[in-house]
């Protein structure tokens, strides 16, 4: 039932869009790899640039459209790269930036398109604008550029408000000379003050540097947490952690920050060749998300609300109908995506075990088949779960620091992928890797999974070219919903038709068409598996 055809390319070697509205980027398929676990080519058990290099041919045989990398700057590492230091040059630990001009000049060669990670709410407490506006003290200007404010109590030993830290803890530390300054994240991790001119003004020109390069977009972190509310307001509620998403918060989703956007937005559409930007953006609903992406700002924003959908028929059409819905009335595509960095695996979230990796398999049809753009996690590909034992020693998320246990921490979807080979590090590199791999993944290498029809990686590339051939998977901005039985998805795309059984048990329709390809093992057309997803023809 699989099937491989050639995707369509333009004159450069870049791929088309093949959709009815301009853009690459509307119905792409797009993959993160986070550059450490990735490929290491220096044996360091590090993955670095030149790994990633060496690996694009992979991601093209894959059949992705794009290449997101998580950041690869300059860093003290206190967040994984999160906390950078400085902007226009790559840590050592990655490579060069000739290095990078490589990565992005031989994807371009083989018809994929970059995009790079930009971390603007925050930089390093290494950064050169933070360490002098240490040394110069309260009231100086260098302190305007971040939230400096002094303590709240009588000798100011106090926050100056109630905020907590998304790792956990205060939002404030003080400094020698008693202020404080805001870290929504780690302590490493200050706050920009986005109201300041020269804030803007060297963000302007941090994306021009890599426009200039040849990226062709950014994945901007944290995109709705540049603005705060006048004056620092107290949240006045306790266990803001659990509020995150889908509450009104004084530092997230500020109406203030989409004029930023429209300015990034112009240095954008000054290059030619669909230059985009995404947003990380946890907004409280669908329609705020859409704002980030009204014609004069951002192209995408990744869509948490189906990311944190479980897997149940009646909520996914529910969340689907109103991605959808949010995204037409800016011309923006919806986008969906399953896995990153951040959240555990979807293969573990789904259960876990054969039925986890069932569902996950499910999910990737149904997301493949819906219209918009969709985003692959490395190793997702492979079905890979998360790994929940890693030892405390060996893990290296400033949450599990400050916060109470490994549960829902990002090391364990942060594991080195495995590549080949029956013994770790699977041809991650010649040294080991920085976090230890599970001895069952030999079995679910590249290398283990390559030809072999009932793999998940095979699954992967069957459906990316399928999703190349037949334009009507990614384009459009809707989907004809068709009567099927409870806990079952069915929906009709033109000729293409798409059916997803949530349930734990077969269950018999009619068959739509021919089988292009299935999830899971189907027998006897009339009759859908549990936990399966099936594309068929006509």
């Amino acid at each position: 039932m699989t099937q491989h055809l050639a995707a369509e390319t333009s004159l450069d070697g870049l791929p088309t869009s093949t959709g009815t509205l301009p853009g690459w980027w509307r119905e792409a398929v797009i993959y993160q790899v986070y550059p450490r676990s990735f490929a290491d080519s220096n044996g360091d058990g590090m993955g670095d640039l030149e790994g990633i290099r060496s690996r694009l041919p992979y991601l093209k045989e894959l059949g992705v459209d794009a290449v997101w990398l998580s950041p690869f700057y300059a860093s003290p590492q206190a967040d994984a790269g999160y906390d950078v230091a400085d902007y226009r040059a790559i840590d050592p630990m990655f490579g060069t930036l000739h290095d990078a001009d490589a990565v992005i000049r031989e994807a371009h060669g083989l018809g994929l398109r970059i995009i790079v990670d930009l971390v603007p709410n925050h930089c390093s407490d290494q950064h050169e604008w933070f360490k002098q506006a240490l040394r110069e003290g309260p009231g100086t200007p260098l302190r305007e550029r971040f939230h400096f404010r002094p303590g709240r109590g009588a000798d100011g030993t106090e926050p100056p408000n109630d905020w907590e830290s998304i790792f956990g803890g205060p939002a404030w530390t003080r400094v020698a000379d008693g202020e404080w300054y805001l870290h929504l994240f780690a302590p490493e991790q200050p706050d920009f003050n986005w109201e300041h001119p020269a804030v803007q003004d060297e963000f302007r020109s941090i994306l021009r540097f890599w426009l200039d390069l040849g990226a062709d977009g950014f994945r901007i972190d944290v995109a709705h947490g540049l603005v705060k509310a006048p004056g620092l307001p107290d949240l006045g509620r306790g266990e803001q952690l659990k509020l995150l998403g889908n509450q009104v918060l004084p530092f997230f989703d500020q109406d203030g920050v989409h004029e930023i956007y429209r300015s990034w937005r112009k240095v954008l559409d000054e290059y030619a060749g669909d230059r985009i930007g995404v947003a990380e953006a946890w907004t409280p609903s669908a329609d705020r998300t859409a704002m980030y992406l009204r014609p004069d700002e951002l192209h995408q924003a990744f869509n948490f609300h189906y990311l944190n959908t479980g897997w149940d028929a009646q909520a996914l059409r529910a969340t689907i109908d109103e991605s959808l819905d949010a995204m037409r009335p800016v011309g923006a595509p919806t986008t969906w995506v399953l896995s990153n960095h951040d959240v555990v695996r979807h293969v573990t979230r789904y259960g876990g075990g054969a039925e986890g990796l069932a569902r996950a398999r499910a999910a990737a049809l149904l997301m493949l088949a819906l219209p918009g753009s969709a985003y692959v996690y490395q190793g997702e590909e492979l079905g890979l779960p998360e790994v929940l034992d890693l030892p405390d020693a060996a893990r290296q998320d400033p949450a599990f620091a400050r916060g109470a246990g490994q549960d829902g921490l990002r090391d364990g979807c942060r594991v080195p992928i495995p590549w080949s080979g029956t013994e770790a590090p699977y041809g991650f590199g010649e040294g080991g890797s920085w976090l230890p791999q599970p001895a069952e993944w030999a079995g679910l290498s590249v290398a283990a999974q390559t030809g072999d029809p009932a793999s998940t990686l095979e699954l992967y590339r069957a459906a990316l070219h399928l999703r190349r051939a037949h334009p009507e998977l990614g384009a459009g901005d809707a989907v004809e919903w068709l009567e099927a039985p409870a806990g079952v998805l069915a929906f009709r795309r033109g000729d293409f038709t798409c059916t997803v059984n949530t349930t734990d048990g077969p269950v018999r329709m009619p068959a739509p068409g021919t089988v292009l390809l299935s999830s899971g093992d189907l027998s006897d057309p009339s009759e859908l598996p549990a936990d399966t997803a099936v594309w068929w023809r006509g």
